[in-house]
């Protein structure tokens, strides 16, 4: 593996890890409820990442998904169905093919290189051909910006914001710096 595709690699799977933290020592409620405008919940966010996992690193640089994944045979991924956990689908369940998609697509970085084509399916015609480097990239984005939102929504839920919050302050200097955020804003009302 070139140094690159290690270090996208390494990034890659600090943002999964993070995204799964986020549900750590929470309910199934909570983990499951909407907290959004839009319905964004923290097992909806895991399942649409093995989604595009799935997706960008196996069947677009032509290693098929291994296991059947029901909201893309059934097409209702279309519709958002990969955004959130349906009563019979465990915590369990999604992380557990979260974490072998990851196996999976760890073996395409490992075995096809950056350079290794791929086509992706689903986007415009014309626009289809590119590479592992190229989905692999939009894979580590999407995957960071899914769990920098789980860091809000889990700070939405119990307080507990991201990785770094407790080295920069204890509850006395967080409820500080939020009224002087507070004041600030206050000022153009």
């Amino acid at each position: 593996m070139s140094d690159m595709a290690a270090d996208l690699h390494r990034y890659l799977q600090q943002s999964r890890d993070r995204l799964v933290s986020a549900l750590d020592g929470l309910s199934e409620y909570d983990i499951r409820r909407p907290l959004t405008p839009t319905g964004t919940n923290l097992l909806g966010l895991v399942k649409h990442v093995l989604g595009v996992e799935f997706g960008y690193l196996g069947d677009s640089v032509g290693r098929p998904v291994p296991v059947t994944i029901p909201w893309y045979e059934d097409e209702s991924v279309w519709d958002g169905a990969d955004m959130w956990a349906t009563a019979e689908e465990s915590r369990e369940e999604l992380i557990a093919l979260y974490r072998r998609a990851w196996q999976h697509s760890d073996e395409s970085i490992e075995q096809l290189g950056l350079d290794a084509p791929a086509t992706v399916s689903w986007w415009a015609e014309g626009k289809r051909d590119t590479t592992l480097g190229h989905v692999l990239v939009r894979t580590l984005t999407d995957t960071a910006q899914h769990a920098g939102h789980a860091d809000i929504v889990r700070e939405l839920l119990d307080g507990r914001g991201g990785n770094d919050q407790a080295e920069m302050g204890d509850a006395e200097y967080w409820q500080r710096y939020v009224a002087g955020i507070q004041a600030a804003a206050d000022t153009h009302r």
